[in-house]
């Protein structure tokens, strides 16, 4: 069996039992088997579930780190061919089955050919989806216990030709927080708003001013982002004016110091409002992922690679930036280095479907691109 057939196979056995995030205990223990099949050295238990694979040749003390996830979402499959899931409620439909079967791919083949000088290390994270897989490798010791000059990964996107590459340097994804604003009023009876206060004319001006946080607070040459207020909810009837609403949302940044900005400003926002208004607040600001920054030198590296498998009219190392969010802007913080995006189909053609969909599948066709690209940016970055 050639490695396009191998690849093809373990994707689609990833693809049958996917577990979710902290939980991937068997998909761990599958990557594990093949990286020690391959001969390399494995480490376990990494930040949980996480798996570190590490293939040295040479004596030089450059390395280089490549990643994958392996967590799956909580979406019933509705696909019906043979390797569909076999676990309820669970399913790849964001492809880090395929992520995953790349980069075994890769290692595969570098463990074969040895065409480098230096240290890989494959890097194999869990729970990528709820933003906490990366910082639990970080804190595990993922860059204090290995020397990684730079690290790399990869992900799929429908909506972009089958085999392209696009990426970008500088902020690539945009970071994603939420936030949660209680109104605490007095309520009262309905025909009688003039006893008590009232917390749903308050959230309403709140929405409203919000509206101007970006527009007024942020630069509109290089501050770009988007706040969205996406639930209003309170504990009142038709006959009563509530004791509280409840406004929760979502914003969207593309660097650190914007999305500083936004949390200060909406804070500011809730707390002259509700002074106006003499009824009190809570505020929560919780950021789950960081702006995905690529750094220069590092995505000239991936372009060039990417160019060197695909050909240069298949690869954009200037695309706009995505408002999507990814983890691994934890692990950039960290060393220097690339995330680039891999067409997984375009139009209504195979690989088109988007992701998080229960119909979404991982494009086979694009598997061979993928590890040719980590294989040959290993062998670049780290020629003899």
């Amino acid at each position: 069996m050639n490695i396009e057939q191998k690849v093809i196979e373990w994707r689609h056995h990833i693809h049958q039992h996917p577990e979710f995030g902290t939980q991937e205990h068997e998909t761990a223990a599958f990557v594990a088997s093949k990286l020690e099949e391959f001969g390399i050295e494995v480490h376990t238990g990494i930040g949980g579930t996480g798996v570190v694979g590490i293939l040295k040749c040479g004596d030089s003390e450059r390395s280089i780190g490549l990643r994958a996830d392996m967590d799956a979402l909580h979406i019933h499959e509705e696909n019906t061919f043979d390797y569909a899931s076999v676990n309820e409620g669970a399913m790849h439909a964001c492809g880090h089955d395929g992520h995953t079967a790349m980069l075994l791919a890769a290692a595969h083949e570098l463990a074969q050919t040895k065409n480098f000088d230096g240290t890989v290390y494959f890097i194999f994270q869990p729970d990528e989806e709820r933003g906490t897989g990366a910082k639990a490798m970080i804190a595990d010791g993922l860059f204090t216990r290995w020397k990684i000059d730079g690290v790399y990964a990869m992900h799929n996107l429908p909506g972009i030709e089958a085999g392209h590459f696009v990426t970008r340097p500088h902020s690539v994804m945009a970071s994603e927080s939420s936030f949660e604003i209680e109104v605490l009023a007095t309520g009262g009876h309905a025909a009688m708003p003039h006893m008590g206060t009232d917390p749903i004319v308050v959230g309403a001006q709140i929405v409203t001013a919000i509206q101007t946080i970006v527009s007024r607070n942020l630069s509109a040459i290089d501050e770009t982002a988007v706040i969205s207020v996406t639930e209003f909810a309170t504990n009142g009837t038709v006959n009563v004016i509530p004791t509280k609403v409840t406004i929760t949302g979502d914003t969207r940044s593309f660097t650190d110091g914007a999305l500083h900005k936004i949390e200060k400003a909406l804070e500011r926002v809730v707390a002259g409002q509700c002074m106006s208004a003499g009824v009190d607040y809570t505020y929560k600001f919780n950021n789950s992922f960081l702006s995905t920054i690529n750094t220069p030198d590092e995505t000239a590296y991936a372009v060039r690679a990417a160019q060197t498998v695909v050909g240069e009219d298949k690869v954009n190392g200037s695309c706009q930036p995505f408002t999507i969010s990814e983890d691994f802007s934890f692990m950039l913080r960290e060393a220097p280095g690339c995330y680039i995006l891999v067409g997984n189909g375009a139009g209504c053609g195979c690989g088109s479907v988007a992701l998080h969909k229960p119909t979404y599948d991982f494009n086979d066709n694009i598997l061979l691109s993928g590890l040719r690209y980590w294989q040959t940016l290993v062998e670049q970055c780290l020629a003899k």
